[in-house]
């Protein structure tokens, strides 16, 4: 396998968003005149957090001026922002990324230049805008597009304007025009074809506080009956209240939130289970409502018939171990070979041209988790992208936190979707 150049990235925050700008230009130069980073690069990733989103258009147009070689950009807003080992919440950041992926390897497509049949996408790279219509089922056809039905991403969080970044040079956009990149609703992202491989994983941040059931009745969103028992009195009884305490029971139930997983026949209806968590492919909802008339829970996604649920509760203890897990999985995947050949060469080389680190297969990272985790849920500042750095290594990473994580053709909550790239396979 021909070595990984690695990404060169960078991040920083400032009152002045050219101040951050500045710093983070400096780090992204000083990685490219480095042998093991990518020395031209022509797809930038940009994540921004929502102190700068009134400036998203004149931070693109800085960047793509003083970075002329990078012709594609691609990235929205959060709360926060994420690279390797540090997270920016409610502080003016920026976080860039930039791949070094052949131009003839990737798409970036956005509302105005949708993804055309000229490309054969494999996995993409999505940002979405959870005020969109149908958001859900856009995702799912965007999904449908690609070879795998593999997406990774999320939608953009923000208590300003809600922006995508999405550009595309060399021709590869048609129909952009005077279009500056910057895009409110919809979905933009990147679709990568099949010569791009990477290593995706979701982790989970709820466990269980009751056993998984079959819904036997529902209408729209509301679960009327789990196992044939009225789905109110299940919900009760899980959690120990009655609603003789309306106070304490509300308390509860708010608290607790439902895990769907499609009938197991259904397609991605049966991923490997561990007792007392969840697997990729549960999805977690809020309760968004009691309906005491039919003894119903009111979920906020649709539910049909034969759909396993099991009420759920946000746990930092268990997060944090699916954390450790995921990134340990993705480490196993990318490790063996890497030993074998990478390590042999690196040891008879001189030290200049050794491999920088172990984990030489993961070029670069991306890491879409939810506003609800980070650094507080997980015990301190920065907190969750330590676990990441410490189970994963050191590896160049940006991301954001999302009000909802993309992965395959589903839309999550409370998650985190890692994603690696390792280069031509």
């Amino acid at each position: 396998m021909a070595s990984m150049k690695l990404f060169p990235y960078g991040h920083a925050t400032h009152p002045q968003w050219r101040m951050a700008a500045g710093l983070v230009l400096a780090q992204l130069r000083a990685q490219m005149a480095l042998p093991d980073y990518a020395s031209a690069p022509g797809l930038g990733l940009l994540y921004i957090t929502d102190h700068y989103a009134s400036a998203a258009q004149d931070i693109l147009d800085h960047l793509s001026a003083e970075l002329p070689e990078v012709t594609d950009w691609s990235g929205t807003v959060g709360v926060g922002i994420a690279a390797n080992n540090v997270e920016y919440f409610d502080e003016p950041a920026l976080a860039v990324m930039l791949c070094g992926v052949p131009a003839h390897d990737y798409r970036v497509f956005s509302g105005v230049a949708p993804l055309g049949m000229g490309f054969e996408a494999h996995t993409a790279l999505v940002h979405a805008d959870a005020n969109t219509p149908d958001v859900t089922e856009l995702i799912a056809e965007m999904a449908g597009r690609t070879d795998t039905g593999y997406l990774f991403g999320g939608l953009a969080s923000s208590r300003s304007d809600v922006v995508q970044f999405a550009i595309g040079g060399n021709g590869n956009i048609k129909g952009h025009g005077a279009a500056g990149g910057v895009f409110q609703g919809g979905l933009s992202g990147v679709a990568f074809s099949q010569d791009v491989a990477l290593v995706s994983r979701v982790t989970q941040g709820c466990q269980p506080v009751a056993p998984e059931r079959t819904v036997t009745r529902a209408e729209g969103n509301v679960v009327i009956e789990l196992d044939h028992e009225p789905a109110l009195q299940v919900l009760l009884r899980d959690l120990g209240v009655s609603l003789d305490e309306p106070r304490s029971a509300l308390e509860r139930v708010r608290a607790t939130l439902a895990g769907l997983r499609a009938a197991p026949n259904a397609a991605g209806g049966d991923a490997v289970r561990r007792p007392g968590s969840f697997g990729p492919d549960v999805r977690v909802r809020h309760i968004i409502g009691l309906d005491p008339a039919r003894q119903g829970v009111a979920i906020a996604e649709p539910v049909e018939p034969g759909m396993r649920l099991a009420f759920c509760q946000r746990n930092p203890v268990a997060a944090r171990a699916d954390l450790v897990r995921v990134c340990a999985e993705i480490r196993e995947e990318l490790e063996p070979e890497e030993m074998a050949i990478e390590a042999a060469v690196a040891l008879a080389a001189n030290v200049a041209a050794s491999a920088p680190h172990p984990a030489r297969r993961m070029a670069g990272a991306i890491y879409v988790s939810c506003a609800g985790r980070g650094g507080p849920h997980f015990g301190g500042p920065s907190a969750e992208m330590q676990i990441v750095r410490h189970a994963l290594g050191d590896v160049p990473l940006v991301g954001f936190f999302a009000g909802g994580e993309i992965a395959r053709h589903h839309l999550y909550g409370y998650t985190g979707v890692l994603t690696v790239f390792t280069g031509p396979s």
